[in-house]
């Protein structure tokens, strides 16, 4: 409700009385009003009534919910949700690189950008106690077990390599998209959408890294002085691309309550998007994964800084 002041009763004459100090009754009525009754030594008393905008609890439940009345339905039907929604845009990644549409190295990281993030736009339609988290993880645990089995041989899925690898080895999908799905679930797990350290972590991943693999093929042409194999132009892209996305998913969360904005978590982010383009840039992360070294660096950084 805007604020607004009404005088109900006002300007009404009444006898002085000497020496009388000026005294002042606050009365707190159904919200978002508020009763002040005020007496002063001049013959005037002022009796108002006025609104105030209520302020966002960080806290609240989720303000997407299906079905608030029943949370175990509710958060039932939000996983079913939110996984059918990945998995469609996965399927639809896999048909672009199934007619080849764009090359495989684009298509992959497309893949890499959107599946993530999309996933966490549903983030909403979950209950806010721990189950909500747990049932959210199920998605991204189910993939941690599908790379397992197709990584390994057991599973026969030309359709998802092809989508997923760099060069087509279905082992590939052992080591970054394996280290991808274990970040998102364990952002839902331990951390979910209240924490400034999910939000960094998964946006630094699919954002940040994705854009660096984009636009350092496009633009890399200047290398960085201490590893050949990266560019300004990438680590540039990482960083900005991770950080604005994270700004982003905080306004988001924060209109259904779960994170209050604030200029420290904003600085925050920045840092950690910093630190994740630091380290991604490292040798040593392209030696291990970068999708592995780059969450653990958000989640170590993010526990400093927020």
């Amino acid at each position: 409700m805007a604020a607004a002041a009404v005088s109900l009763f006002s300007a009404k004459s009444i006898t002085a009385i000497p020496k009388l100090k000026p005294f002042l009754f606050d009365f707190h009525v159904s919200p978002p009003f508020s009763l002040s009754f005020a007496v002063a030594a001049n013959p005037t008393t002022n009796f108002t009534l006025w609104s105030r905008k209520p302020r966002r609890n960080p806290t609240t439940p989720a303000a997407a919910m299906l079905f608030p009345q029943n949370p175990v339905f509710a958060d039932t039907c939000a996983a079913v949700i939110s996984g059918s929604i990945a998995l469609s845009v996965l399927r639809l990644w896999q048909e672009t690189a199934k007619r080849g549409l764009f090359d495989q190295k684009l298509n992959r990281k497309l893949v890499h950008i959107s599946i993530g993030l999309v996933f966490m736009l549903c983030w909403p339609l979950y209950s806010s106690g721990y189950r909500g988290a747990i049932l959210a993880a199920i998605t991204p645990g189910v993939n941690i077990i599908r790379m397992i089995l197709i990584g390994s041989g057991l599973w026969k899925d030309e359709a998802t390599v092809k989508s997923m690898s760099r060069y087509g080895d279905y082992r590939e999908l052992l080591k970054g998209p394996l280290y991808y799905a274990a970040t998102i679930t364990l952002a839902c797990a331990f951390y979910w959408r209240t924490s400034p350290i999910a939000i960094a972590a998964i946006c630094n991943l699919c954002a940040g890294d994705g854009f660096a693999d984009i636009v350092g093929r496009q633009f890399g042409g200047q290398k960085l002085p201490y590893n050949k194999n990266k560019s300004i132009a990438g680590s540039v892209a990482m960083t900005i691309a991770g950080f604005f996305t994270s700004v982003g998913y905080m306004y988001y969360f924060s209109y259904f309550g779960y994170i209050k904005e604030s200029t420290e978590i904003v600085f925050g982010f920045l840092i950690v998007s910093l630190a994740s383009a630091l380290v991604e840039s490292l040798p040593v992360s392209t030696e291990l994964d970068d999708n592995l070294t780059v969450t653990l660096t958000s989640i170590l950084v993010g526990s400093l800084v927020f």
